[in-house]
């Protein structure tokens, strides 16, 4: 640790020599300043604010001993005094004492002497430094337990809080609080910063709430309508916050510390809307959001049966579709974050028991995707519902490359259980709980092998086998399309001339 000294003498030699004889970096000593007099003394005092003063005691003006009077009576910082003294002027040197003055340095200085003097007094402001650094953390500390107190109890306005914020409430005209909501990963490292910043400020506290939320009490005096340095701090703290997912919001101020908690009542409400922040960086305040309410009430089952159906379907176009529409609605909506997050989660989930479900390859898309750290994260509309659809298409993709691997052998099954049951009522639903499929990814099979649809295969096989039975000249037509599968005569003959370009008679007739 290092310490400024300033010094003082009306002889330039003097002045030159305590410069150069004395090795002041060595002795842990930074020469802030000098000066020839005592009137000149106080003026530098009060501006460079130095740690030690070594100073003779006559001088023009104003000596060093009535400059020393007088910054004890008027000066507003601690600042220790060593005495330079001719051999003449000892005994009145010694009257310095009764000013708590205890060292003093003989002229002519040699080196030696001031060093054990100067390493006597670094020793002393080390101490004294310590002291009230630790008098400073203890302060503060107890400032930050009654804080608490009012975050917990919300005092009304002419209830009295803890005892002892009084004059550091007055110390500044507005105070507020400024909630930062960071990733439980992350909480730590940005604690960190935050706490470094914080420190540096007399009327500002960290202090820590959720276990990834912390709350910065500031006060403040706008001056002219000029921003206060501490809300300054608050956009440099940002800045610093870059590439990290955090929600910084400020609350509505109050002209005393004691009102705190309803700042922080409103920093509550503010940092919700970030959430429909594409931006995580900035800080949002609640004079910004306060006529904007948000939308607590959703019947989420629309959207879970619509995202639901797509991913069944494996319908990739259509679950990006469904996922950026309802994106939009709860942007428009302005929907409760913590709803929709809970819907988001509750898809996530049940998606995941779908894949779970479908085998062990569903476990590397799994693993990609920790759902459960959903609930404390800290994420936008836009992150969360890119987290939710990337989830869903990954789980498509691999369901479908999955069902296509096993399709390959089944869907010659399918066929030719086709071909032996055609004449029956089959339809694609039948088929489709007989083989466990579903009918429209079935139908997609189908379509992909024979080139046409069901529907389509089994007149073609009916009307087909038709043909055969009308070369044989054997039944009747009404017969034939009985026996093919049809019901209906009139369809029969619609497909069979659909399919020929004419009527039965006139087939059996060329044949």
């Amino acid at each position: 640790m290092r310490f400024k000294v300033l010094l003082i003498d009306d002889e330039p030699g003097a002045l030159e020599g305590m410069q150069l004889w004395i090795n002041w970096e060595e002795l842990g000593f930074d020469i802030c300043g000098t000066c020839a007099n005592g009137a000149e003394g106080l003026k530098l005092m009060a501006s460079l604010a130095p740690d030690l003063v070594v100073t003779d005691v006559h001088m023009p003006l104003m000596d060093g001993l009535e400059m020393i009077g007088e910054w004890q009576k008027n000066g507003n910082k601690a600042i220790s005094f060593a005495i330079v003294s001719g051999y003449s002027e000892f005994e009145y040197a010694r009257k310095a004492m009764r000013y708590g003055i205890a060292h003093y340095l003989l002229k002519p200085i040699e080196a030696e002497e001031a060093s054990h003097v100067l390493r006597e007094i670094y020793r002393e402001l080390l101490h004294e430094a310590e002291k009230q650094q630790w008098s400073s953390i203890a302060s503060r500390e107890e400032q930050v337990s009654k804080i608490r107190q009012l975050l917990g109890h919300s005092p009304a306005p002419d209830r009295d809080g803890p005892d002892g914020l009084e004059p550091l409430s007055a110390s500044r005209d507005a105070w507020n609080i400024c909630l930062v909501q960071t990733e439980p990963t992350s909480y730590a490292e940005l604690r960190g910063i935050a706490s470094s910043l914080v420190e540096q400020q007399s009327a500002m506290f960290l202090i820590d709430l959720d276990k990834n939320r912390f709350g910065i009490v500031l006060g403040y005096s706008p001056d002219d309508g000029q921003e206060d340095p501490a809300l300054r701090m608050l956009a440099d703290l940002s800045a610093r916050f870059a590439g990290h997912r955090v929600f910084m919001a400020v609350g509505s101020p109050e002209q005393s510390i004691m009102r705190l908690a309803s700042c922080y009542s409103t920093a509550e409400e503010a940092i919700k809307h970030k959430f429909y922040d594409p931006d995580y960086a900035g800080v949002i305040s609640y004079e910004s959001v306060d006529n904007r309410k948000l939308e607590y009430r959703y019947a989420s089952i629309r959207l879970v049966d619509s995202v639901m159906e797509a991913f069944n379907l494996l319908n990739a176009a259509g679950y990006q579709d469904t996922i950026a529409a309802e994106a939009e609605r709860f942007r428009n909506l302005r929907l409760a974050p913590e709803t929709v997050k809970k819907t988001v989660i509750h898809l996530m989930y049940k998606m995941k028991e779908y894949m779970e479900e479908s085998g062990e390859q569903a476990s590397d898309v799994l693993a990609k995707y920790d759902v459960s750290a959903l609930a404390d994260s800290v994420m936008n509309l836009n992150d969360l519902f890119d987290l939710l659809l990337n989830f869903g298409l990954e789980c498509i993709d691999l369901l479908s490359r999955e069902q296509a691997r096993k399709s390959q052998g089944i869907i010659q099954e399918i066929n030719e259980y086709i071909r032996e049951h055609y004449r029956e009522g089959l339809t694609i639903k039948k088929l489709a709980e007989r083989f466990y499929l579903h009918p429209v990814y079935l139908g997609q099979l189908l379509m992909k092998k024979n080139g046409v649809g069901f529907n389509e295969w089994v007149h073609n096989l009916r009307i087909e086998e038709a043909t055969r039975l009308l070369r044989l000249n054997q039944y009747k037509n009404s017969e034939i399309a009985e026996r093919v599968g049809y019901v209906n005569y009139s369809q029969f003959l619609k497909q069979f001339e659909k399919r020929l370009g004419m009527s039965p008679n006139e087939y059996k007739n060329r044949n």
